[in-house]
């Protein structure tokens, strides 16, 4: 059984999750103003996974029969200055969310929550995942600085990129 402050704690990573699909969706958006299709197709897809990150927590507490909270999700930026701008807020965006699993993380081990710990180690790779994506495209974009054929060549690599779903989730 769940304590009960594991329950609100991953209800809040829960609320976090969705919050950070919102962000990466009006990233999308702004980026699609932009005309910048790949970069919105590469914000559209992190749309999806953090929707997805949400998913795998609601089906953990509802396999462990605690109750999924959903909270109203606050407010996101609209418009970035540049397409770095996006990436560079995305970098410390999701910093922040590897400190809130990391916390999560240290709390079930404080709680000998091992199915819990067990369960959040997904999110621990996902997050190193998730950050040096970030680094890889602030780099390239760094890279290229002002050069609009460095930068139209970066946006059509990432027009290729395709959401794939958790494995957590495929067999569900």
């Amino acid at each position: 059984m769940l304590s009960k402050k594991m329950q609100d704690a991953i209800n809040a990573q829960i609320n976090a999750e969705l919050w950070s699909a919102y962000l990466y969706l009006s990233m999308s958006m702004d980026a699609s103003n932009k005309g910048l299709k790949g970069v919105a197709n590469w914000f559209r897809v992190q749309f999806q996974e953090e929707q997805a990150h949400a998913e795998i927590l609601m089906n953990y507490l509802l396999s462990r029969g605690a109750e999924v909270k959903l909270a109203p999700i606050a407010e996101v930026p609209l418009v970035w200055a540049s397409p770095l701008a996006a990436f560079e807020d995305t970098l410390a965006h999701e910093q922040k969310v590897t400190a809130m699993i990391d916390s999560l993380y240290r709390l079930a081990a404080e709680e000998n929550d091992y199915a819990t710990s067990n369960m959040l180690t997904w999110f621990v790779d996902e997050q190193v995942e998730e950050e040096e994506n970030a680094r890889d495209l602030i780099d390239q974009f760094r890279m290229v600085g002002d050069n609009k054929l460095g930068q139209y060549m970066i946006d059509k690599e990432l027009a290729a990129r395709v959401y794939v779903a958790p494995s957590v989730l495929a067999d569900k």
